[in-house]
């Protein structure tokens, strides 16, 4: 059991989000099944790519996605500006 989407379209590619697995299920390759899915999904689509943001504090969810193809490009930071 694993859930993951596809968001924010443009011209040429689309992001993968929301990818989460619960911890009772992780370690049996659901997510990894999944994200390969809904990439496949994405490229179906007619996109060129498919991209996604990851935790870079999650060795294991980037081992998974390293496998599955994707890199790493830069890395992204959020800030919170109070009014």
């Amino acid at each position: 059991m694993a859930l993951a989407g596809l968001a924010r379209p443009t011209r040429r590619g689309i992001c993968i989000n929301a990818v989460y697995t619960p911890p009772p299920e992780r370690g049996h390759g659901f997510a990894s099944a999944l994200v390969a899915a809904v990439s496949a999904e994405g490229l179906a689509r007619g996109k060129s790519f498919c991209m996604l943001y990851t935790d870079l504090s999650n060795p294991t969810s980037n081992r998974i996605y390293q496998r599955l193809g994707y890199q790493p490009i830069c890395d992204a930071c959020t800030y919170l500006f109070q009014s």
